[in-house]
């Protein structure tokens, strides 16, 4: 796989040859062990002077310097004195200038988010910079069901083919995102109030509902109902195969998708919920997760006014499953570790922010056999830190997907991206023998 960078970034640093290859990665099959870090593994109790070792890909041991052992052909790379721990996952963004639904219908189950995301945007390289290696990217809350979420590696690639996640069977790994509250009314035919809103959404389901009875009952193919595509996805949401991520805010919004949840048995995690620490008890006998942002700028919709950076903390003593996420570009993804630190000033544990950060949502997007936390067997997906994962002084200095290294503040390319900078706005191009310089062809 080629490394994306600027064709911009190219000649400011290469005049003679913008095309210079970058630094080969260690053979297929290397192992390479990363020692001496402070590890987070999350899982289990941080180490204090550790070894991670990586092959093909997979983390195929952690522990401490003393019980580790290493291979004998492992490329060795020193740590000492950084902290080492797992990639975050965020559950809710839209890198890439993904797109949805529109407003010819309030609820587009059948669109994909899969098939409008430019993976070449900057916002790719920005989420890298910030340590996110895993994310829920999602089109947007303006519609009561603005179609299919997608999950991804955010890794370097040509196409979304490249970084989404798949699948036992093969399929898009994704959700389902809806919205309710002011969002999405408007004009018809959209609805103009709250009550109207829910109405379309039950009415959607019951016909999902009855479709997934006649496909399953009808046995004469001449009598089957046409495929529909929408209907299909949703009967994958009633049968659980598909996640609902629900945009909400308001306490009486959040306990109308507790209820349209148990009326038809889906899975959903809440996302924002603004005022979830009013409703924290119900949100936790329905043992239903929580996805939440950190704000700390004034401005906004009305039904944020009550947003408190002690939800998390709220939520998390009531026994709720707690994730963060940026909303890129509501919030930058390259300070997501902040949302942590700003949970733990409002009173949730520092275990359960950092947790909150990687295994929650991993879990809330079912992949939490692979990543999310450093254990031998998962994805080596993990970021590389110059100090504590809550400090404001901290930065990412290299970012790790799948033993593959796709941001390192050292490069000056990267750094541009973490930093800002003519250059770092530029959308990618795939490094090619036929390109030249300022990307003409």
């Amino acid at each position: 796989m080629h490394r994306l960078v600027p064709i911009a970034a190219w000649c400011a640093l290469s005049p003679l040859n913008p095309l210079t290859p970058l630094p080969a990665s260690a053979a297929a099959g290397t192992p390479r062990a990363f020692v001496g870090a402070r590890i987070v593994p999350i899982v289990g109790a941080d180490i204090e002077r550790g070894t991670l070792i990586v092959t093909d890909g997979k983390i195929t041991a952690v522990g401490s310097v003393d019980d580790v052992a290493i291979p004998a052909d492992a490329e060795r790379i020193d740590v000492s004195g950084k902290v080492l721990m797992p990639g975050l996952v965020c559950t809710h963004s839209h890198v890439g200038q993904v797109e949805g639904g529109d407003d010819s219908a309030p609820l587009h189950p059948d669109v994909r988010a899969f098939d409008s995301i430019d993976v070449r945007h900057p916002s790719f390289q920005r989420a890298q910079a910030g340590g996110i290696t895993t994310a829920n990217i999602m089109p947007g809350s303006g519609l009561l069901m603005s179609g299919q979420t997608v999950y991804v590696k955010l890794k370097d690639g040509g196409s979304i083919d490249e970084l989404a996640i798949k699948n036992a069977d093969g399929s898009i790994a994704g959700g389902m995102k809806m919205a309710n509250g002011t969002n999405p009314q408007g004009a018809p035919p959209m609805p103009e109030t709250r009550a109207k809103g829910t109405a379309l959404v039950r009415e959607q389901f019951l016909r999902a509902q009855e479709y997934r009875t006649r496909r399953a009952t009808i046995t004469d193919p001449a009598k089957q109902p046409p495929r529909d595509l929408g209907l299909e996805a949703l009967v994958d949401v009633l049968d659980g195969k598909r996640v609902v991520h629900h945009h909400t805010h308001r306490h009486d919004d959040i306990v109308t998708i507790l209820r349209l949840k148990q009326e038809f048995g889906f899975r959903v995690v809440l996302h924002h919920v603004s005022e979830g620490w009013m409703v924290a008890d119900e949100i936790a006998r329905a043992a239903v997760p929580c996805s939440i942002i950190t704000v700390d700028s004034p401005g906004g919709k009305l039904e944020a006014a009550n947003l408190s950076f002690e939800t998390g903390a709220t939520l998390e003593r009531a026994g709720v499953l707690v994730g963060y996420h940026t909303d890129d570009p509501i919030t930058d993804s390259r300070l997501f570790l902040r949302s942590a630190a700003i949970g733990v000033r409002g009173g949730m544990t520092r275990k359960g922010a950092l947790f909150a950060l990687t295994m929650a949502g991993a879990v809330m997007l079912d992949l939490d056999r692979r990543v999310g936390s450093l254990e031998p067997g998962k994805d080596a997906d993990f970021i590389v830190l110059s100090g504590d994962p809550l400090s404001v002084y901290t930065h990412v200095e290299q970012t790790w997907i799948e033993g593959a290294k796709v941001f390192d503040r050292t490069d000056p390319v990267d750094l541009r991206f973490a930093q800002g900078g003519e250059g770092a706005g530029d959308r990618e191009q795939l490094d090619a023998c036929c390109l030249k310089p300022g990307g003409e062809q």
